[in-house]
Order: C-alpha cells, then sequence, then structure tokens
C-alpha cells in the first residue's frame, strides 16, 4: 500500500538527504570559518631548533664565567699574604735623594703584593719628594719594584715678584727642594723662570770674555732687565728694544771694561740705557 507524500516516514528521508548534502558542501570548503589544528613540526621554530642562538647562549654563559673566575682570582690575591712587596731597586745614580726618604716614601706606597700593586700611584708618590724631577716604576718579580729617578738639577735661586723663593732647574722649571749650595739668584715676575735662565746663559757666555760673570738677574715687571756681576758691580741694561737691543749694550759695557776697570772699585752702578754710551754711579761709601 502506497504512503502519502507527507508521511513521517517520507519526511525523515528528505531531510536527511538535505543535511548530507550541506554537511559536504562545508565539510569541502575551501574557505573553512571553523577551528583549525596545527601539527606539531609546522608553525615557528623553537630554541632548540636554532643553532645559531645555541652556539652564541653558550658563547656569552662561557665568557661570564672566565670572568667571574678571573674576579675571583683577584679578591683571593688580595686577600692573601702571597707575594709581599719587600724590595726596592734604584736603577740610576741619585745624589740629592737619600736613602731614608726612599725607604720612607716606599712604605707608604707601595701597598698591596706583586700582582695588586697600582705602579701609578706609586710612581706619583715617589715624584713628591724633594728634588725628583720625574720617576718610573716596574714591577720586578717575584716581590719588588724597580725605581729610576730622575733629579733635578739646580741652576740658580728663584725669587718671583710678591713670591716664595724656590730653584731653577737645567729645563727652565721651578721646584722646591731644600738649598744645600751658593747658587745665582733670579727675580722676575710669575712664570717668567724659563726666560730668565735663557737670559742668564747668554749674559753668562759674554761677560765670560772679560773674566767676569753675573751673581743677580733681575727681570722687572716692564721687562727691564738687571745684573750684578761677581765683583759687586750692578749693570742696568733696561728694555730690549728693536734699535738698541740688550746684546749692544751689553757688548758696549764689555767694549769699555777694560778702560774703566781701575774705577770699578767704587762704583755701584753702571747704567747702560743710553743710546751711544753709559753712566757711571759711584758708591755711597
Amino acid at each position: 500500500m502506497a504512503r502519502d507524500a507527507d508521511s513521517p516516514g517520507l519526511l525523515r528521508g528528505k531531510l536527511g538527504g538535505k543535511l548530507g548534502k550541506l554537511g559536504g558542501k562545508f565539510g569541502s570548503g575551501k574557505k573553512s570559518r571553523g577551528n583549525t589544528r596545527v601539527s606539531p613540526g609546522m608553525g615557528h621554530e623553537g630554541f632548540w631548533n636554532r643553532p645559531l642562538l645555541m652556539n652564541l647562549t653558550a658563547d656569552f654563559l662561557m665568557l661570564a664565567g672566565v670572568l667571574l673566575l678571573v674576579w675571583s682570582t683577584v679578591l683571593l690575591l688580595q686577600r692573601l699574604p702571597v707575594f709581599p712587596m719587600r724590595m726596592v731597586v734604584v736603577t740610576t745614580p741619585v745624589q740629592q735623594v737619600s736613602r731614608a726618604q726612599i725607604e720612607h716614601t716606599a712604605r707608604n706606597a707601595l701597598k698591596g703584593n706583586f700582582f695588586t700593586l697600582n705602579l701609578d700611584a706609586a710612581q706619583a708618590a715617589f715624584e713628591t719628594m724633594p728634588w725628583v724631577r720625574r720617576a718610573d716604576v716596574r714591577r720586578r718579580w717575584p716581590d719588588g719594584v724597580e725605581l729610576a729617578i730622575e733629579e733635578h738639577v739646580p741652576v740658580a735661586l728663584w725669587t718671583p715678584m710678591g713670591g716664595e723663593s724656590r730653584l731653577v732647574n737645567t729645563l727652565g722649571e721651578v721646584f722646591n727642594a731644600p738649598l744645600r749650595e751658593s747658587l745665582p739668584a733670579f727675580a722676575g715676575p710669575e712664570g717668567s723662570a724659563a726666560n730668565v735662565l735663557e737670559r742668564y746663559r747668554t749674559f753668562s757666555t759674554r761677560l765670560a770674555s772679560i773674566g767676569r760673570q753675573p751673581t743677580v738677574v733681575r727681570l722687572s715687571a716692564r721687562q727691564a732687565w738687571q745684573l750684578k756681576l761677581d765683583d759687586g758691580v750692578v749693570i742696568e741694561l733696561g728694555r730690549d728694544q728693536v734699535k738698541h737691543p740688550l746684546s749692544e749694550r751689553l757688548q758696549r759695557f764689555i767694549a769699555h771694561y777694560e778702560e774703566t776697570r781701575n774705577r770699578m772699585h767704587s762704583v755701584d752702578v753702571v747704567d747702560m740705557r743710553y743710546p751711544n754710551g753709559f753712566a757711571l754711579r759711584a758708591s755711597k761709601s
């Protein structure tokens, strides 16, 4: 017997077919909107799959370990009483600096051991000693240092205007040290010691021809020069000028020295500031 088209069995059959078709369409579409599963081998690579990154990380860790080991070793050497500084070997001859001065400075300057000694600080300490112009400190294995000292060589006593008396070395440098010998005396504005030394050498060479030497050289604030010779005579040379330079005035004095030397015992000052001559000032005594 035939079933009505609207019967329940026929309806289920039609719905099942339509749903199957719809399911096929959604399952076979190229663009799906549902959740998508990703297989473990796909996507971004992990840390363990990057050899370059792993090598860089290993190098960094190794470097950090080496630095930590070095730092620990330095701390250990600083704390352990190994290779203490016991000896100072002076490699240059010294004439002004005493052994007691070197020993006293070494006790305060040589701190630490062979590895931790601060050479720059030790050098600076030795250079503060009187008469020392420059010092050079080097390590000497296993428990000492080598010390090379360059001493000042004094040329004259230096007295700046309104300042404290010091000494001048052969390079025209001013330094402090106890005076142990008789030296020529320089005076002038602060910072002019090298210029006065240069003039002193020129004057000494010229005056040596008449058997005289300057014992005092003065430079005034107005740049006027004055000499005092070893026989007590004072020479007023004045300022250096283009038309009448100092060398010309000094040469005029030298040229007339022989004919006037018999009267020099009663003369205090020889004034050479005249263009073509000079004046003699008799002593008050």
